[in-house]
């Protein structure tokens, strides 16, 4: 039997999620580029980003059904060559559906990797799924504060007329990490997955689907996503013309996110899954309040609040129905990313013509969005957009705050239901497994 090496394939799968991180954070800070360079209206520059939302779901489902059939090596290689496509045409982009195509093709490398890399880290870690797949996604908003730094230092250090027509580089940024996971990816091995190594059938993990607690944390999913994605892909936008340094909002909220994550096994083991649901929901809501009722450098407790908030929201969701559903597989973890993505995707479609409504609404009734989003800076049509946008953002981040709020009685719930039922025990193959990996 082949050596799995454990740790080379967690440091690979690491990366594979840094370039999923790093489209998400370069990108949110590219969006009021894109708008201008291109005239764009932000239900456009909306739906080019929730593409990438579709775009994931998309991949990750079909991962899920066929990861089991052909291997997380093979997933892995159509998540490389979805990367790299998605990269290049970004960087030759010359307007909506260049940028739409690549964002598509992007969102289908960052599901491909996600269809591989959760049941991957399930399969090497069969004891400790919620604390490694933790570790795992800390490298999602590690990435995102990467992106958000690099495009805050080319914003200041390089004058505007020349950083809109040097946005390229930052994309072309995303090719360093693509090419090493793509090499490590190409030259391990990989193990089966759990539930292949467990012996679970087929047609057992698909009608395990249908099981009530499964169901009710797919429909959980669609909130705790919305609640994490939407907020942390338009920050920028929502909050730019509330304050100079909404970007950086973005990059603390992420890094609070990385260090939460990075903490999550004392946080885990003390509160259970279910009671950091419960926890997370609680704080995402304070501090989306925060976010939409505030100004000046109380944005920033917003900001430290939401994300300790949604720091644990997405990987601990995965790990909840990987330890106490182990019988859906990576069907099981992959529909739940899915689900999660899909409904961003729809929220920010909907959101982007809301928010244009928003800001026309503050406006002459003739005005042509277009125009007031092409004026030069410091015209009066500029002012007036930039002071419409500073009602509508916050209007929106309020609009959010409701889903959180819903999800707080919600895991209330759970979170006593979990406590009442018994757990069940590890597949004896499954630990077995896991004990004869090498960790080099």
């Amino acid at each position: 039997m082949p050596t799995i090496n454990r740790n080379q394939l967690f440091i690979a799968s690491c990366l594979a999620l840094l370039v999923t991180s790093l489209s998400f954070g370069i990108r949110a800070g590219l969006l009021n580029t894109w708008a201008h360079e291109f005239g764009l209206k932000q239900k456009e520059i909306g739906i080019i980003t929730s593409t990438a939302f579709w775009g994931f779901p998309l991949a990750i489902v079909i991962g899920g059904m066929v990861v089991d059939i052909i291997g997380m090596k093979k997933l892995l290689v159509a998540a490389f060559v979805f990367h790299a496509a998605g990269i290049l045409l970004t960087i030759f982009a010359s307007g909506f559906w260049p940028l739409f195509i690549s964002t598509l093709l992007i969102g289908m490398g960052n599901g491909t990797v996600e269809a591989a890399c959760n049941p991957l880290i399930a399969s090497l870690y069969p004891t400790n799924k919620t604390t490694r797949l933790n570790y795992f996604h800390l490298w999602f908003p590690g990435g995102i504060v990467i992106g958000t730094l690099i495009v805050r230092f080319f914003g200041i250090t390089i004058p505007d007329s020349i950083y809109l027509s040097n946005w390229k580089l930052l994309v072309g940024l995303m090719f360093i990490p693509t090419i090493l996971y793509g090499f490590l990816f190409l030259k391990l091995t990989f193990p089966p997955t759990e539930r292949v190594s467990s012996g679970i059938s087929t047609s057992q993990m698909y009608k395990s689907l249908l099981k009530p607690l499964f169901i009710v944390m797919l429909i959980l999913m669609l909130g705790t996503a919305i609640t994490e994605l939407f907020t942390g892909q338009w920050i920028d936008v929502l909050l730019k013309n509330v304050t100079n340094n909404a970007i950086l909002l973005l990059t603390l909220e992420t890094g609070v996110m990385v260090l939460g994550r990075g903490l999550a096994e004392p946080v885990v083991h003390k509160l259970s899954p279910a009671g950091v649901l419960l926890m997370s929901a609680i704080l995402a809501s304070l501090g989306l309040y925060l976010l939409g009722h505030s100004t000046g450098n109380m944005l920033f407790l917003g900001a430290i609040v939401f994300g300790m908030g949604v720091c644990y929201f997405w990987p601990t969701m995965l790990g909840f129905v990987s330890e106490n559903l182990p019988e859906t597989g990576a069907v099981g973890m992959n529909f739940i990313g899915g689900a999660g993505m899909f409904a961003v995707s729809v929220y920010m479609i909907f959101m982007g013509g809301y928010y244009d409504r928003l800001v026309a609404a503050q406006l002459p009734a003739s005005a042509d969005l277009a125009a007031y989003n092409a004026a030069p800076g410091g015209s009066d049509m500029a002012t007036a957009l930039n002071n419409a946008k500073a009602l509508a953002g916050p209007h929106i981040i309020n609009t959010t705050l409701t889903i959180p709020l819903i999800l707080i009685a919600a895991f209330a719930v759970l979170f006593i239901y979990m406590r009442s039922r018994n757990a069940k025990p590890l597949p004896l193959a499954t630990a077995a497994i896991a004990n004869s990996y090498e960790d080099q």
